[in-house]
C-alpha cells in the first residue's frame, strides 16, 4: 500500500463524510468534527496496518522456523522478478 494513494483515499473519504454529515445535521461544525474524526480513525488504522506488515517481515528463529519451512522450492514464473 502506497502512502500517496492512501492519502488521496483518506481525504476523499473525509470529504464525503463531511458533506454527508453537513446535509444530515445542517451544521458545519458537526460536519468538520466528523471529518476530523474520520481522518484520525483512518490514520490509526493505517499505522496498525504498517506495524502488522513490519512484524510479518521479521524472520522466525528456533522451533518456529523449522516448522514453517517449506520442503519444496517455490514455483517460478517466467523469470521476471517483482
Amino acid at each position: 500500500m502506497y502512502f500517496p494513494q492512501f492519502l488521496v483515499g483518506m481525504l476523499v473519504t473525509s470529504f464525503v463524510v463531511a458533506i454527508w454529515t453537513g446535509e444530515e445535521t445542517g451544521s458545519g461544525w458537526v460536519a468538520l468534527g466528523w471529518a476530523v474524526l474520520t481522518l484520525v480513525v483512518l490514520q490509526v488504522g493505517y499505522v496498525f496496518l504498517i506495524i502488522r506488515l513490519m512484524l510479518n517481515q521479521i524472520p522466525k528463529t528456533g522451533a518456529a522456523a523449522s516448522t514453517s519451512a517449506k520442503p519444496t522450492p517455490p514455483l517460478h514464473g517466467d523469470g521476471v522478478l517483482l
